[in-house]
């Protein structure tokens, strides 16, 4: 092969190899050095680089001069073994030989990436390039789209979050609460429910303003967190009205404690600029434990609603355990399912 041909080759077929009448290659496409940067391909037998796969029993140039016109099938005997397509064509003049041209097929886009290959490196007519292309573009769209569903899924946490917070106060709202009791039911826990009412929460309210009220709230929603446990979930479900579900093997002694210790803290006085703020607490109290089976989720706040109004019957600033007699008793009174009009 002359030295025109082969630049000429050089630019029309970069994946080249020119091969003398014995099999040795005299002369490299430039892609495919590139392919082999540290490997001095030039005098090697064709045979000694590349495993031809198809057609195989192929052992000397004879019988791979008979495959001229066929499609080969091969890749590189030393790592990485990419797989390459081929074709070999005879030039037909008294020297003797052959070239074969070689493509990387639907390997491409590995070849790509594993020896850095850029589209200089391809014929300007290959439809490489196009392809790509478009494999470039796919995986630009791709990553766009899932940078847009990781905003979506953000913005739906994000929302799901805020449906289930008070804002105020940064609590846990009644959905959630009643998400939480459901999941609680559900599987058979053992927990413990308690109804909080704020005693005298009114009052702030007609004599200090809203903005006290507001205050008041966000510094009782601080000692509910501060005197639960992180499994725990405290939420506020009406104006001035909590919830607080303890979970695990609690004991009465132990909830008393908690209650106690509860109604004290709420009824530290709260500054508000030159005032201050006094309120106290009510607590109804319900344990899954009380009950042969656990009722539904509704059952358990009006129990604990009734133990509520007992405290407040018996002069608020104190806590009650619901029990079967509490009902009775509500009942009569006429308390049942308009415990909120009592409350204050």
């Amino acid at each position: 092969m002359t030295e025109n041909l082969n630049h000429m080759l050089d630019q029309l077929c970069p994946m080249h190899l020119v091969l003398d009448r014995t099999g040795h290659i005299t002369h490299v496409g430039p892609t495919l050095a590139k392919l082999r940067p540290d490997t001095v391909l030039l005098e090697r037998r064709f045979l000694e680089v590349f495993e031809l796969r198809r057609p195989r029993a192929i052992v000397g140039m004879t019988e791979l001069v008979a495959q001229a016109g066929t499609k080969l099938h091969l890749r590189f005997r030393d790592p990485p073994t990419t797989d390459l397509k081929g074709i070999l064509v005879l030039p037909g003049d008294a020297e003797g030989g052959a070239v074969v041209n070689l493509s990387f097929g639907i390997s491409v886009v590995d070849a790509v990436r594993d020896y850095a290959l850029t589209s200089a490196d391809f014929a300007a007519t290959d439809l490489t390039i196009e392809m790509l292309y478009l494999v470039e573009a796919k995986s630009a769209a791709m990553e766009a789209s899932r940078k847009l569903n990781l905003r979506l899924q953000g913005a739906k946490i994000a929302a799901e979050e805020q449906a289930f917070t008070d804002t105020l106060t940064g609590l846990k709202n009644r959905r959630a609460m009643d998400h939480v009791l459901a999941r609680a039911v559900e599987a058979r826990a053992r927990f413990a429910l308690m109804h909080l009412d704020l005693d005298f929460f009114k009052a702030v309210n007609d004599t200090m303003g809203h903005a006290a009220g507001d205050h008041v709230l966000q510094q009782v929603a601080r000692v509910m967190v501060e005197e639960t446990r992180s499994d725990d979930t405290v939420a506020r479900v009406g104006g001035d009205e909590f919830m607080l579900l303890l979970t695990g093997k609690l004991t009465r002694q132990v909830l008393e404690r908690i209650s106690a210790r509860l109604i004290e803290r709420l009824e530290e006085p709260i500054p508000f600029g030159a005032q201050t703020c006094n309120i106290s607490a009510s607590i109804g109290v319900v344990l899954s434990t009380a009950y042969d089976d656990i009722p539904d989720v509704a059952r358990l706040q009006e129990d604990a609603d009734i133990a509520l109004y007992a405290s407040k019957h018996k002069g608020r600033a104190c806590f009650t355990f619901y029990d079967p007699a509490l009902r009775a008793a509500a009942f009569e009174a006429g308390a049942l399912g308009s415990q909120d009009t009592a409350h204050r």
